[in-house]
């Protein structure tokens, strides 16, 4: 029970929420809830309208189209963990989505839900940023690089809706994270990737601003994709962050050290 008054929508058409939003004098987007729903019950948001887009087809789906592949932003973490699919394509994506939460997160929260929250210690901004991804709205598109601005902040303007996100699959991937083990955030989080672009490497739950590239190992791994090849990059803890699971100096290791685990999973 939220012990306010809320009126909840049913959309089926993403042109329908967005007029639902609208119309709506304090409305807000659900489709997991897992965020969402927690911040009715302690009440920390108190929206006038709901509007629910669990059920819109269109934001369902997983294809690929060569080495394009698109995911509709309605899809589960439980979806992308066991989807053939992307697993024929890029099994770091499968692996990633299947370390989110536990089993109820990964059937109800959606990849869409998890992006345009941008929780600094999620998961997905991670692979987003990691694989050079495109964030598509009912507007326009948006490279992951400029997607993502700041902590629970993104590029997103209002009423905008995420209907799906698309990437190429690189040629090698891998992710690995060190997890709380009460609510399975990463603590600390590493994507890696590398492809026709390029290396990128992207880590989540470390940084005081959010998920951040990291040049430096970056510019190791393009001279040599190795664990190896990462074992005298320096990492400066200055802008990591410090709180009661952590100091700066150990995610700073932290980085170093799931970096290379990453590599070695790709």
């Amino acid at each position: 029970m939220f012990l306010y008054s809320t009126s909840y929508h049913r959309a089926s058409t993403v042109e329908q929420a967005g007029s639902l939003l609208s119309g709506a004098a304090d409305g807000k987007f659900v489709a997991g809830g897992q965020t969402l729903v927690a911040a009715l019950k302690q009440r920390l948001a108190q929206p006038s309208d709901l509007i629910d887009l669990r059920h819109i087809p269109a934001l369902k789906g997983i294809s690929v189209d060569g080495h394009m592949v698109t995911i509709g932003a309605g899809v589960t973490h439980a979806e992308v963990a066991g989807s053939g699919l992307i697993r024929s394509i890029c099994p770091a994506v499968c692996h990633l989505a299947s370390l989110i939460g536990d089993p109820h997160v990964r059937h109800l929260g959606t990849i869409g839900g998890s992006i345009a929250n941008n929780d600094p210690a999620a998961d997905y901004p991670a692979a987003m940023l990691g694989l050079g991804a495109t964030i598509v709205t009912d507007r326009r598109q948006i490279t992951a690089d400029d997607f993502f601005v700041g902590l629970f902040e993104t590029a997103l303007q209002e009423n905008e809706i995420i209907t799906a996100v698309k990437f190429n699959a690189p040629e090698r991937a891998g992710y690995a994270k060190f997890a709380n083990p009460a609510s399975r955030f990463a603590m600390t989080g590493v994507f890696v990737s590398k492809g026709p672009a390029g290396v990128r490497v992207a880590v989540t739950g470390a940084g005081s601003s959010g998920v951040f590239r990291h040049e430096g190992l970056e510019a190791a791994l393009a001279g040599n994709w190795s664990a190896d090849a990462l074992t005298g990059v320096a990492i400066d803890p200055t802008d990591l962050m410090s709180d009661l699971h952590s100091t700066a100096e150990y995610r700073a290791n932290l980085v170093k050290v799931m970096a290379r685990r990453a590599v070695s999973a790709s």
